[in-house]
């Protein structure tokens, strides 16, 4: 499932999803991300993510479990999981009993993403005051962690209270699935390097992806053997960078033909902040300016191969995410680019 830099570092494959809205039907959505997912389950890729949205066209998917549900009968060798579940919005209970059915519907290929949400609009739709979102967030994991380590469930805290509760289903894996965190804010590194726990960086230049994966090495290193971490199993957490990827036969016509495809995904993902009169993702619509810092890589086979590699060398990541299907690109180029990806990219520099 790895590749090697040229100095012999191990390099993981991922793949990460919104499951955007388009023109057609959400059942031919599912029907095409099914598709392409049986042919990555045959390929060299660790892992599929997906995000978790709701009202907001840029996802039809916003119940993790269910989607992934049908993922995992559809592959085999591929781990997946929601990158993240927005805790803020589930009763712990709940979903400790839902990640341990999606652990067994996998056979133990669930990776468990958790966070609390960025869109303040979006979490108060559903009565959550998203001032309190971060300490909801803290108890939530530590319920959820507990649920899915202990037989029996007791907690009393500032929003939840459990006692004397047995759960009848267990982790497949053991103790649970890995951990993951996606975030950009270089404050929460000492707290996922202390854990062990996997992570993934978007938005943002290789530079700045280098500093933060600098600092968590750093400390991984002091604390990779305190005992009570979070994931307790890695031996080696996950150091992700996500980019958006668009190949075609030429740099020219890829460029071309992502440009109304970017457009397409920053409407989509700006919607809910449009609705709350937010700026805050304006920036993303300039397409221009990302090709430049190689936020989003886009190209012919050959170049798409040499912006990816230097990201690799220049980020200090062990792994790489690729968004391959996005804004109105069609099933057939989405599929076109991963198999360009697969054959050209992914092998290792010789």
């Amino acid at each position: 499932m790895t590749s090697q830099t040229t100095d012999g570092k191990n390099i993981y494959w991922g793949i990460f999803d919104w499951v955007e809205w388009d023109e057609h039907s959400p059942s031919q959505i599912f029907d095409d991300r099914l598709k392409l997912l049986e042919y990555a389950d045959r390929r060299n890729f660790y892992a599929y993510h997906v995000a978790e949205h709701h009202t907001t066209p840029l996802s039809v998917a916003p119940s993790p479990a269910v989607y992934l549900s049908a993922v995992a009968q559809r592959t085999s060798t591929i781990r997946l999981g929601p990158l993240v579940y927005l805790l803020p919005l589930y009763n712990p209970l709940r979903l400790i009993q839902e990640v341990c059915m999606l652990d067994h519907l996998s056979r133990g290929r669930l990776e468990l993403g958790v966070g609390r949400g960025i869109v303040p609009f979006e979490v108060e739709r559903f009565g959550v005051d998203s001032s309190e979102g971060r300490a909801i967030f803290d108890e939530a994991l530590e319920v959820l962690l507990k649920g899915l380590t202990d037989e029996t469930l007791n907690h009393q805290g500032q929003f939840y209270n459990y006692e004397n509760i047995r759960f009848w289903v267990r982790p497949y894996q053991n103790p649970y699935p890995p951990i993951w965190y996606a975030s950009g804010n270089i404050e929460t590194v000492p707290w996922m390097a202390k854990n062990g726990i996997n992570t993934s960086h978007i938005f943002d230049t290789t530079a700045a992806t280098k500093k933060h994966f600098d600092l968590y090495q750093d400390i991984w290193r002091t604390h990779k053997g305190d005992p009570d971490r979070i994931n307790k199993g890695d031996s080696e957490p996950k150091q992700g960078l996500t980019r958006h990827i668009y190949i075609a036969p030429t740099s020219a016509e890829a460029q071309y033909e992502a440009r109304e495809a970017w457009k397409r995904w920053c409407d989509n993902i700006n919607y809910l902040w449009n609705i709350g009169q937010s700026d805050n993702l304006k920036y993303l619509y300039d397409y221009d300016a990302m090709l430049a810092d190689q936020k989003i890589i886009v190209g012919s086979p050959e170049s798409v191969r040499e912006q990816v590699w230097r990201a690799i060398e220049e980020s200090n990541i062990n792994y790489f995410m690729g968004v391959f299907a996005w804004g109105n690109i069609p099933h057939e180029k989405a599929m076109r680019t991963v198999k360009y990806f697969v054959e050209n990219v992914m092998p290792s520099p010789r």
